[in-house]
């Protein structure tokens, strides 16, 4: 009898923390539309000059909050250099927010010849993220918003070619 007790109050145990756990790091949509983030949102570039998000309005976006220090934050970077060159003809804009200060991001950016715009966000970083629904508070984290607005994907963790490119396959317009 005294094991049974033992083993229901171990059942409900784990039952009450793979809820809690569940909760704390489900990633639930703050916002369905992206509009409030583009319209609201202006960062430096690695020029210290000011550029608002609402610039890339009407294209496929993907916003990328990452940092330096974040091994799968750089794994993915030449996934997007190379999508980047390939899809910009069709509409497909990358946009890297960094979560850390300029000097890092501008001496990481020249070695690596990014060829889509890199903003720093610094501290405000992870709360921008949050609001797309980054609740867990991961980086590498991604936003995939479509032309007309609308938020289509959110990646946690390492965003791989084939799964952007899966991704963003209905939206692509043909060559011209």
């Amino acid at each position: 009898m005294k094991n049974k007790l033992l083993i229901l109050s171990i059942g409900i145990l784990a039952l009450i923390a793979g809820i809690g756990f569940r909760t704390l790091y489900a990633i639930e949509p703050k916002i369905d539309s992206a509009q409030t983030f583009l319209d609201s949102t202006i960062l430096q570039d690695l020029h210290n000059k000011p550029q608002a998000l609402k610039q890339w309005q009407g294209k496929i976006l993907i916003v990328n909050f990452w940092a330096t220090w974040c091994p799968p934050c750089l794994k993915e970077i030449p996934a997007f250099i190379k999508l980047q060159t390939q899809y910009q003809p069709q509409n497909l804009q990358f946009v890297g927010i960094a979560i850390e200060n300029l000097n890092s991001v501008k001496k990481f950016a020249l070695t690596k010849q990014i060829n889509y715009p890199m903003l720093i966000a610094d501290k405000t970083g992870m709360t921008l993220s949050k609001s797309l629904g980054n609740l867990a508070g991961v980086v590498p984290f991604s936003v995939v918003i479509s032309p007309t607005g609308e938020i289509i994907h959110r990646q946690q963790g390492e965003f791989t070619e084939e799964k952007i490119r899966e991704i963003i396959q209905p939206w692509i317009k043909p060559p011209t």
